[in-house]
C-alpha cells in the first residue's frame, strides 16, 4: 500500500510502501514516554521503501538497558514523532508512527506487544490486534 504523511506542522514529509497487516501497538514504558500517550501505534516497512520528501527530521538516540540504540526521528519545528529505526541489522526496517500517515483511517493494528506494561485502565483485550506479551 502506498502511503504519504507528515508531522503536525508539515515541515517533515515522507512517502512509503507498507504492508497494512504490519500495524502494531506497543505498550512498553519507552513508547509511553516517547509518545506522551498510553501506547504507540506503528507500521513497519523495509528501509528502501521509505523516502523523505520534505524537511529533515531531528534525531534522538534512545539507548536501551541492553545497550542497543533506537533512533527516534521527530520534527525539529513541532516535535511530532515520525519514525524510528535501529542500527546495523536493525536499520533494515523503519517504524512509521501511524498518526503521521495520511491514510491512517484505513490501518488497523494486527498485534500488540509489551502488554504487561499496559496502563491499568487499558483493556488490552478490547483493542484491535492480538496481544503477544
Amino acid at each position: 500500500m502506498h502511503i504519504d504523511g507528515q508531522c503536525h506542522c508539515g515541515f517533515v514529509t515522507y512517502e512509503a510502501e507498507i504492508d497494512p497487516d504490519e500495524v502494531s501497538i506497543c505498550h512498553c514504558t519507552d513508547c509511553q514516554q516517547l509518545t506522551g500517550s498510553a501506547f504507540r501505534v506503528t507500521v513497519g516497512t523495509p528501509s528502501p521503501s521509505f523516502r523523505l520528501t520534505g524537511g529533515e527530521p531531528k534525531l534522538y538516540i534512545k539507548i536501551a538497558d541492553n545497550g542497543r540504540k533506537r533512533l527516534q526521528f521527530f520534527c525539529p519545528e513541532c516535535g511530532s514523532p515520525i519514525y524510528t529505526t535501529g542500527e546495523g541489522d536493525g536499520a533494515e526496517e523503519i517504524g512509521i508512527r501511524v498518526g503521521t500517515i495520511n491514510q491512517r483511517r484505513g490501518l488497523t493494528p494486527r498485534s500488540q506487544i509489551w502488554c504487561s506494561s499496559a496502563l491499568p485502565w487499558i483493556d488490552v483485550g478490547k483493542l484491535p490486534g492480538r496481544p503477544e506479551s
